[in-house]
């Protein structure tokens, strides 16, 4: 991890190449060592690795509750084994307690005493990037390397488009967009197309002379002239109507904005950023984006992966929420573990909401310090409905001769906990831990509704 200028680069063996050539490095992300969040990779040389207090590979920051032989991890070309080697506090695999020597498949997340560890199929760009904190940001190798390409297109005066589910940060990388470009002395104005109403937009827009309009009592800038020397970014432009998108087109490519009620155009100077959390292709062929002005902002575009594809950032972004907040609080490894188990639909913006609601929790009940049990249930899982509510006891008393029936499961839901056990594999404790449920209660719903674990794949 880089951080206040300090770089960790430890060596490792190399494996097979990756896409661009660089050769992976098979290992462990340690994530948390006793009561510190970290972001530290650790190769398996030759495909394995024997952990414990006093192992070389820990550095500075042991662990006194591993055992001095803790546990092994192997690596076998497609999947991570770990193997408890009698340890005295044991070792738990996503969640779970491993009996010792016994190999378990780790898939999310390793306990050992209090260190956390990601298994990780190429920890070579944490190797040689690390983790960086600038002005109050964390960044991974992969938001890092986002970032330098977004830089290359604002040196270059391109446009940019980004692309992202939501709350992964798109304005954080629209405003590192505008701070690298020729026009970082300029305004960064920043608007929420959804939040647009319609028969208001382009008055917003492109601005409104006095007189315009009933109640139009003085000139009125629109979003375009306050941008002027400066960038304009539209998150979510796509929601904007089509009509008023062949205005904003004719605007980008003639660099010229036409106020409501003016009779001549004012000239703008602008870098233009956009975003969206939908498939711009897609919304193209379905009419919904004008074909034209994808292809004036819709390149060159970045993608900014997930929370659940960068784990090496989430300690270190719960650590410094709780430092921030309420810095007389510790940071307990069950919480770090528990978020790491989760998929965080909502990202960085539900992490850091979700860890604030924990903390106060843990602030009211007059807690020492954050942990698992002052987590919501439901905070990091995929949103589902409401369960029906309970029937009146006597409605609940089914004919003493009727069998007894399963309630038929609904559609949406079964595709929802089919779609989940495809992303995790078939694995039904991982899939269990996506939708917020205990693995007993999704094992039940797969017997019951006779719902088909992926081919090759067994229960747990």
């Amino acid at each position: 991890m880089e951080q206040d200028g300090s770089t960790l680069k430890p060596s490792g063996i190399r494996g097979d190449k990756d896409a661009s050539g660089v050769e992976r490095v098979p290992g462990l992300l340690r994530l948390f060592a006793p009561g510190k969040a970290l972001a530290v990779a650790l190769p398996l040389r030759g495909g394995e690795l024997e952990l414990g207090r006093g192992s070389p590979a820990l550095g500075e920051a042991q662990d006194p509750r591993m055992s001095r032989r803790h546990a092994r991890i192997r690596f076998d070309g497609r999947r991570f084994w770990v193997t408890d080697l009698g340890s005295q506090n044991g070792t738990f695999v996503d969640g779970e307690p491993v009996p010792a020597e016994t190999p378990r498949e780790a898939q999310r997340v390793i306990r050992m005493g209090d260190s956390l560890f990601v298994p990780c199929a190429d920890v070579n760009p944490l190797e040689q990037q690390g983790v960086v904190t600038r002005n109050g940001f964390v960044r991974g190798p992969a938001l890092q390397t986002l970032l330098e390409e977004v830089a290359r297109a604002a040196r270059l005066g391109f446009p940019l488009h980004i692309h992202g589910e939501s709350g992964t940060g798109k304005e954080g990388v629209a405003r590192a967009f505008h701070e690298n470009g020729p026009r970082s002395a300029g305004p960064f104005v920043a608007v929420n197309c959804a939040a647009i109403p319609q028969t208001i937009a382009e008055r917003l827009l492109f601005g409104a002379r006095k007189g315009a309009y009933s109640g139009a009592e003085a000139d009125a800038q629109g979003y375009l002239q306050a941008a002027d020397g400066g960038t304009l970014f539209l998150d979510e432009v796509v929601e904007l109507d089509l009509s008023v998108q062949a205005k904003l087109l004719r605007a980008l490519e003639t660099k010229e904005v036409l106020s409501l009620g003016a009779a001549k155009p004012k000239t703008v100077d602008i870098l233009i950023c956009s975003a969206s959390n939908k498939d711009l292709r897609g919304l193209v062929a379905s009419g919904k984006l004008r074909e034209d002005l994808y292809f004036r902002i819709g390149r060159p575009e970045v993608t900014i992966p997930p929370l659940r594809q960068r784990p090496e950032e989430l300690a270190l972004l719960i650590q410094r929420e709780v430092q921030q907040v309420a810095p007389e609080l510790g940071l307990h490894i069950s919480l770090v573990e528990a978020c790491l188990l989760r998929p965080w639909p909502g990202n960085v913006r539900e992490l850091l909401v979700e860890t604030r609601s924990a903390i106060q929790a843990a602030l009211m009940q007059g807690a020492q310090r954050v942990e698992a049990r002052h987590l919501s249930p439901s905070a990091g899982t995929a949103f589902s409905a409401a369960p029906p509510p309970l029937p009146a006891p006597e409605e609940r008393v089914l004919p003493r001769e009727a069998p007894s029936r399963a309630r038929p499961i609904e559609a949406d839901e079964r595709a929802r906990i089919e779609e989940a056990l495809r992303q995790q594999g078939g694995n039904v404790a991982a899939t269990a831990r996506a939708l917020g449920m205990h693995r007993t209660q999704l094992r039940r719903l797969l017997e019951r509704h006779e719902i088909a674990i992926p081919a090759g794949n067994e229960l747990e």
